[in-house]
């Protein structure tokens, strides 16, 4: 039987929780991913403009390093008070500090119109992005996770995950859109503001959707047992502090499985633009037209990955995308450099299918990796910490190895070596599909009001009855 925590919701108020995560995680990774577009094509003109052209683009997509660099921060302090507080607040909160930070990149002055105080205000508020995105997923997918019915929590978790395909095909959209219509010129000269300014409209749609839900059961069941250790002067110890403490090698798991499945999504779908303007001549509308659509298809595949992680397991399915990555690099650049669009569109959909099978059990399997008091810290720092030494360099290395050895056979052996290991770090992971979240609320050593101590957390495997 379900204890109440884990009981199955309604099946309207489970569909409006996961609108709301969805919602916002599009929006977030609309942000994110615009400026990482936008790093490509236009912001080492306008920001970096005497600097030679792929020079120029290293430097642009330095800045967009510096918000993966935020994004632990931001992981640190958004599940602390997750933790404490709870989900729904921060997640109000991420919101509105990563559509701020667009918005303001929309208004923001060129290099033209104040020298080098416009790259400096440019980097200040990709700081601000990458705070807020650090403390955004992980709230979204827990939200969705300690609500969702447990036999299918795979496939429900997923969905907040479609925000970042979602993100990046409305984000490409209206790139691509924009460079159909407007010359070079124009969109050099102020056509690339209005993606930035129309971040504004789209957060008051998520934050009008996220403030209609309610906290996870699951978490105010946890609180409430937290408060009356409280009032028996039991004091708590911090979130972070827990969580390395009992769930360090979680988090170790956690960051190693991020490695293939980031570094692989920021070359597929950042440098690739780089990558086929440049070494294969393919043109910018071209690049952006095949991110677009295969966006649409990683859409898509997320949520199937993700049921059938609910059959199978969250391993086996992680491995295959983790192993499925490594083998396609080659084929992935060998297909760029025919310059064909259809061989083009092949590339960047086969690999998002591939990184789907990666990013769809990630959230379910984060989730269940930590118990509630300290699950939005444990989930957040093991991705967010990982982005830094995967996302956040990916297309800064890719386009330096493009740059040194004018080949993009280093590339393909730098994504090869991720996928390494991912596949050692899920490895040696235990299977977490049937734990139940609920049984996880309490630390071990922990004490229930009623004065008993909270039993382990259930074996990964076993079936909760």
């Amino acid at each position: 039987m379900s204890s109440p925590a884990t009981a199955p919701p309604a099946p309207n108020n489970l569909k409006r929780i996961v609108a709301a995560s969805l919602i916002g995680t599009t929006i977030e990774w609309y942000d994110f991913f615009l400026y990482g577009s936008a790093a490509a094509l236009v912001f080492n003109k306008l920001f970096f403009p005497d600097s030679d052209p792929l020079v120029g683009t290293l430097l642009s997509f330095l800045t967009y390093a510096v918000g993966f660099a935020a994004r632990p921060l931001g992981a640190l302090v958004f599940g602390h008070y997750g933790d404490r507080l709870g989900r729904k607040k921060l997640l109000v909160l991420s919101l509105l500090m990563m559509g701020g930070a667009t918005f303001a990149i929309g208004l923001l002055p060129t290099h033209a119109t104040i020298g080098t105080a416009a790259p400096v205000l440019l980097t200040v508020l990709r700081l601000v992005q990458g705070f807020a995105l650090g403390g955004e997923w992980g709230g979204a997918v827990l939200l969705v996770s300690e609500h969702g019915d447990a036999r299918r929590r795979g496939f429900w978790a997923s969905w907040p995950q479609t925000g970042a395909p979602a993100g990046q095909l409305l984000a490409t959209g209206v790139l691509s859109l924009l460079t159909a219509v407007l010359s070079d010129t124009a969109f050099n000269s102020w056509g690339w503001r209005i993606p930035f300014l129309l971040s504004g409209v789209l957060v008051m749609v998520g934050l009008w959707i996220r403030l209609s839900v309610d906290e996870s059961p699951v978490f105010k069941e946890a609180l409430a047992k937290a408060e009356t250790r409280k009032a028996k002067a039991k004091a708590e110890p911090m979130p972070l502090v827990s969580v390395l403490r009992h769930h360090w090698r979680d988090v170790l798991i956690a960051m190693g499985a991020r490695m293939a499945e980031n570094i692989s999504y920021y070359v597929i779908t950042a440098f690739i633009l780089v990558y086929a303007t440049t070494a294969a001549d393919v043109s910018k509308q071209t690049a952006l037209n095949a991110v677009l659509i295969a966006s649409a298809v990683h859409f898509t595949v997320i949520p199937a990955w993700g049921a059938l992680s609910d059959r199978i397991g969250r391993r086996p399915v992680y491995l295959l995308g983790a192993a499925g990555v490594g083998l396609w690099m080659f084929p992935f650049f060998t297909l760029i450099d025919s310059g064909s669009f259809g061989a083009l569109l092949l590339a960047v959909t086969v690999g998002l299918v591939l990184h789907g099978a990666m990013y769809a059990p990630q959230a379910a399997f984060f989730s269940e990796m930590f118990a509630t008091r300290v699950r939005y810290s444990g989930a957040s720092i093991g991705a967010q910490f990982a982005s830094v030494a995967a996302g956040a360099p990916a297309p800064l290395i890719a386009t330096a190895l493009l740059s040194a050895y004018d080949s993009s056979t280093p590339i393909s052996l730098y994504v090869i070596a991720s996928a390494v290991l991912t596949l050692i770090a899920v490895g040696v992971a235990k299977e977490t599909r049937n734990r139940d979240l609920a049984e996880v609320a309490d630390l071990p050593g922990e004490t229930d009001p009623d004065g008993t101590e909270a039993a382990a957390a259930p074996a990964p495997g076993a079936r909760a009855l």
